[in-house]
């Protein structure tokens, strides 16, 4: 049985579990996800899942990680989570994916609400920041839906296979600003 930390009403944030795995390698491995998630060269291996995982437990103080779960079916369908928790100044950066066979159901935008009312009302923060990549017009549109802030550019300053340099958009959510 998987714990259930929010829930919504398409997904639910939950813990993640050992059986993870194999969908996170997939979904870490797979182009089209990591040349918008994180860096385009990285690749992944099963070693990896557990020392992150390990990592995220140990360090709780800056970094928290979930799971992101159909509610219907009980499915995993992307991955969600905190880092770089500033706890003096109250902030961090937010991150978010979804497995490509579950693009355009509305499932991003959903676990983004919900990682906002765990940072506003479970953490209490104050604000939540954000990097996307300007061809990924997806993410953008989810930050957007969300009540994040184009707050400032990076100009060509990322590389992405496909695209060449890229601008990154910094978005950011204050706690006032935030509808639930």
């Amino acid at each position: 049985m998987r714990p259930t930390i929010l829930k919504g009403e398409k997904v639910s944030l939950s813990l993640i579990m050992s059986e993870d795995k194999e969908k996170w390698l997939l979904w870490f491995n797979d182009r089209d996800i990591q040349n918008f998630v994180n860096n385009p060269m990285n690749v992944y291996f099963e070693k990896d899942f557990d020392e992150i995982v390990e990592e995220v437990r140990k360090n709780k103080n800056t970094s928290i990680s979930f799971a992101i779960v159909e509610n219907s079916g009980g499915e995993l369908v992307g991955f969600s989570g905190l880092e770089a928790i500033h706890w003096q100044a109250r902030n961090a950066l937010v991150w978010y994916f979804i497995g490509k066979e579950h693009w355009g159901k509305g499932y991003a935008t959903e676990a983004l609400a919900l990682m906002c009312r765990f940072a506003f009302e479970n953490m209490n923060l104050i604000k939540l920041h954000t990097i996307v990549y300007e061809p990924n017009k997806a993410s953008i549109r989810v930050l957007e839906k969300n009540g994040f802030k184009l707050v400032g550019r990076f100009r060509k300053h990322f590389y992405i296979p496909g695209y060449g340099y890229v601008d990154g958009l910094a978005y950011e959510l204050l706690r006032e600003e935030w509808q639930e």
